[in-house]
């Protein structure tokens, strides 16, 4: 717990003594959420962080827990705290489009592992957000009938971050605490760092991925959207165990969160390769440096690291996705073509020029950067990195109608992000502090393999140095 002054965000726990106090009910903050959604359908411009809702789905959701509340039976800490999962998932009774306008044509009958886990721990699923068409972009630009450009809550004239865009749009927005995305190569980093809040990537395999679209099975991981670090442990303990139906977590170690609440970081050495720290803007970079002297500060020491071959690794990171992506979606690429957007096909035809022995020599540069990030953490506990070398590129009126493809953005807000995707190994993105222009600044810290504990410890401690939160332009304060 921390006291700010000034604005925070709705978290896990104001909703939890407002249920407790009874000074409100699930079903009075679902009623207040519908309100929400109707209204920012209707604002100029339009949110569009949710895409599809219900609200007989979220009053029933809602009346359950309320009840719970009554008897004193509730399921879990997420009992009546409003959630939405990315399109990617399968949510009954929504359409499974995953950010295209052809896939999904019926509603959804059966619910993803993460979807299923959150209804037994009693959360309100508000519906579905928006995201980059099939997950192919960092922008969150998806101009098709379905979706719309999902808008940055801090600056609305702003891109949130892709692919998991409607998720932090709704987060930072106040619509729900709690976001669920996917992250192929920042998917759920770089919307959270765009839009100022938490971004959890677990280890590759920690939270189950069974039900959403299996566009690149070796990079892809799930994780929380949140407004704090502790409201993303308390989702992460819920979520991550091994799923029958899910292979790639079957041997994974017992999630803790062991040691979170140390009172400081001393014993915890921080690895920085600086010629990589720097590659960032001067704005991102002077906020950042200061915040790892906030961390240094409390007890933890900061060891010089030589990441090898990230050029390399960068490269590969693209040619294993892009591929993995390319020969998933053959069907739809031969059959769909022209309802696809063009940054899409743009993507896809790119990913189509790739070989098999490129995609061999891809996997070869993974073993030799697993190895080489083995070696660093025996000596560190963690990596720290900006998030993103930027902050939210600006939306032009030609995106509202055709889309935007910049590669050069795509491979710059992917820099920092890459590592963790290509390895697997846990990232966490904490919002440090603002630009001149007001966007915000996040920072990453990213630790070895199933050790999102060590994280989350270095995280509460990181979300202190930022002095005062900004409130987003656009904010619902559900709880009012």
């Amino acid at each position: 717990d921390s006291t700010r002054n000034g604005f925070s965000f709705k978290g896990i726990k104001d909703y939890l003594e407002c249920y407790r106090s009874g000074k409100l009910t699930p079903f009075r903050v679902a009623k207040n959420i519908v309100a929400m959604l109707e209204d920012c359908d209707k604002s100029t411009p339009p949110l569009r962080a949710i895409v599809q809702w219900d609200r007989e789905q979220i009053m029933l959701m809602a009346e359950a827990s309320t009840t719970r509340y009554r008897n004193k039976c509730t399921l879990s800490y997420l009992d009546g705290i409003p959630v939405c999962l990315k399109e990617e998932f399968k949510v009954v009774p929504y359409h499974h489009r995953v950010g295209t306008v052809y896939l999904g044509t019926e509603p959804e009958t059966e619910d993803a592992t993460v979807a299923k886990k959150l209804r037994e721990a009693g959360a309100i699923i508000i519906g579905v957000s928006n995201m980059h068409e099939l997950g192919t972009g960092t922008t969150g630009c998806n101009p098709n009938r379905y979706h719309k450009i999902p808008r940055n809550p801090y600056k609305p004239n702003h891109f949130t971050g892709g692919s998991s865009s409607g998720s932090a749009a709704a987060v930072a927005a106040g619509l729900c605490p709690v976001a669920i995305g996917t992250d192929g190569g920042g998917s759920v980093r770089i919307p959270s760092s765009f839009c100022g809040v938490v971004g959890l990537k677990g280890t590759f395999g920690r939270i189950s991925g069974h039900g959403s679209l299996p566009l690149s099975y070796s990079t892809v991981s799930v994780g929380p959207i949140c407004t704090s670090v502790a409201d993303a442990a308390i989702v992460y303990s819920i979520l991550a165990e091994p799923d029958p139906l899910y292979p790639y977590g079957l041997k994974q170690p017992k999630a803790t969160l062991s040691d979170m609440c140390a009172p400081d970081l001393k014993g915890l050495k921080l690895g920085v390769d600086w010629t990589f720290f720097k590659a960032c803007d001067a704005e991102v970079l002077s906020i950042c440096e200061k915040a790892v002297e906030h961390l240094k500060s409390l007890g933890a020491s900061v060891v010089e690291v030589t990441l090898p071959e990230l050029e390399e690794a960068r490269v590969a990171h693209v040619i294993c996705i892009l591929s993995e992506m390319r020969d998933f979606l053959k069907p739809d690429f031969n059959k769909h073509f022209q309802e696809m957007n063009l940054d899409t096909r743009a993507n896809l035809a790119l990913a189509s020029q790739f070989t098999a022995l490129d995609y061999i020599t891809a996997n070869r540069q993974r073993t030799r950067t697993m190895r080489f990030l083995r070696e660093i953490f025996s000596t560190v506990n963690c990596i720290l990195t900006p998030a993103i070398p930027c902050t939210a590129p600006r939306i032009y009126e030609s995106d509202l109608l055709t889309g935007s493809s910049d590669m050069s953005f795509t491979v710059r807000s992917m820099r920092f992000m890459q590592l963790g995707n290509f390895t697997g190994i846990p990232g966490l993105v904490v919002p440090i502090g603002y630009s001149t222009a007001g966007l915000p600044i996040n920072l990453q810290v990213m630790a070895k393999w199933w050790d999102e504990a060590v994280l989350l410890r270095i995280g509460l401690k990181l979300e202190q140095f930022r002095y005062q939160t900004k409130k987003p332009s656009i904010y619902y304060d559900i709880l009012a």
